[in-house]
């Protein structure tokens, strides 16, 4: 049996507001990312979920219950928590200046000092991004691209353990990992390394078959066009 999977970009939070580096570092939901969570809710009432999961971050638990409490098809549970589908860790880093954090990871790439993240990614690729991560990083705590591989590897594998038998299930997660999940699993990322990151709120679509392979097959989907799904 395949189980479809909504993965659910969390809501804007204060951090993002403020530009600052948020990894596993924790802010709350902004009164924008809670109202702008109210369209992704409302456009996902009449979708019927199995199962609902979250990160174990609180601005990911706070917008799966937000989605649940506004489902009108799915019978309310206890909302589990996968702490594999927490934030990328962004170590010493975590609640800086974001532009002054890039530029410093630009730096250890070997580049000029550069606020564009993209255009670091365009350069270093994103492997040796995570690890020029790591290498701006004073205690080099961050993750990198090998520590990253391996923790995305777990959750889907541990998620295909979960859902096996449902048809379609929440997955409450976070921009910069479910980018990197785009990365390895979404066909249509031709061009590695420079797939737009998602919107909060955003809805990426996958598939887990019956052999507990994970696919994506629609990705940053706005809440906008959720009824075209």
């Amino acid at each position: 049996m395949t189980t479809e999977v909504y993965l659910v970009r969390h809501g804007e939070t204060m951090f993002n507001q403020l530009n600052k580096v948020q990894g596993w570092s924790d802010s709350p939901l902004s009164l924008k990312g809670i109202n702008d969570l109210k369209v992704t809710a409302r456009n996902l009432a009449q979708v019927h979920f199995d199962k609902m999961y979250s990160s174990d971050l609180k601005r990911a638990i706070d917008t799966a219950h937000l989605i649940q409490d506004n489902n009108k098809v799915s019978v309310p549970s206890k909302m589990k928590k996968l702490p594999a589908f927490r934030e990328v860790f962004f170590g010493s880093f975590e609640g800086d200046d974001i532009d002054r954090t890039w530029e410093k990871v630009a730096v250890a790439g070997g580049m000029k000092p550069e606020k564009n993240v993209d255009k670091i990614i365009e350069t270093l690729g994103f492997d040796k991004f995570r690890d020029a991560t790591k290498k701006a990083d004073p205690r080099h705590l961050a993750e990198n691209s090998q520590e990253l591989n391996e923790r995305m590897k777990q959750a889907v594998e541990q998620l295909a353990k979960e859902t096996k038998g449902l048809n379609r299930v929440l997955v409450v997660s976070h921009g910069d990992f479910i980018k990197s999940l785009g990365l390895v699993y979404w066909e249509k990322a031709a061009v590695k390394d420079i797939i737009p990151f998602p919107g909060n709120g955003s809805v990426t679509r996958a598939v887990i078959d019956d052999e507990g392979q994970f696919k994506i097959v629609d990705y940053n989907i706005q809440s906008k066009d959720l009824n075209n799904l």
